[in-house]
């Protein structure tokens, strides 16, 4: 197909199209290395299609990680099921877990991962807005659950700490994969093993997290 023959999709769908090819080739060849004409080649629509529709490539990547950002958020909520009244380790499980599931959700369309992987190792002009609107509403969301275990005289680092903890060790299957495969073959990530992976994430962190708790009450 020609890169310059737009075929005759409505603006709604041309839009989509970009998105959804943007979001594939940035997640494989980064912010720097994808082209605007690889992207409208892969969404099969004139090259002109994304100055008209977002502006520039930079909006168009900002875009695409809201984009993928929203529908996996919608698709695995940080609450999974679970709801205010739930216990408190029934909610911190539901967020590792909701978490795994994004981070390693390998169903079509979804580049959520991969994106987020790539923007942590090559930080854009995309970050800040990122962290404003998405990844601090969740931190603080986490940071939030974990004083509900360190008590109300919890310090802000050491409820920082325990945060970035928990979140590390999830992180970990995301960014280690090609490792992890090679130590360990028979792991994959179906959901059944994301599960068990979830558990246990949450079972190590309230262990430590209650430690630390006994502790500073001392």
């Amino acid at each position: 197909m020609s890169q310059t023959t737009e075929l005759p999709h409505t603006s709604a769908e041309t839009r989509h199209r970009l998105l959804m090819a943007g979001a594939e080739i940035f997640a494989a060849q980064g912010f720097r290395g994808a082209t605007v004409r690889d992207i409208c080649a892969k969404a099969g629509v004139n090259i002109a299609a994304i100055n008209y529709h977002f502006g520039d490539k930079v909006r168009l990547y900002e875009s695409v990680l809201q984009d993928q950002l929203g529908s996996v958020l919608q698709k695995y909520p940080p609450t999974l099921g679970t709801s205010p009244s739930s216990s408190p380790d029934e909610r911190l499980y539901a967020f590792v877990f909701s978490f795994f599931l994004r981070v390693l959700d390998q169903s079509p369309g979804s580049w959520h991962g991969p994106l987020m992987a790539r923007e942590m190792a090559e930080p854009t002009v995309a970050l800040d807005r990122l962290v404003e609107t998405v990844l601090r509403p969740l931190i603080d969301a986490l940071n939030t659950l974990l004083a509900e275990f360190l008590g109300p005289d919890a310090p802000p680092p050491l409820i920082q700490a325990c945060a970035a903890s928990v979140v590390g060790q999830i992180l970990f299957y995301r960014h280690c994969q090609p490792v992890i495969s090679k130590l360990n073959p028979s792991l994959t990530y179906r959901r059944e093993d994301l599960e068990r992976l979830a558990r246990h994430v949450t079972d190590f962190s309230l262990a430590g997290i209650r430690a630390m708790a006994l502790e500073s009450q001392r």
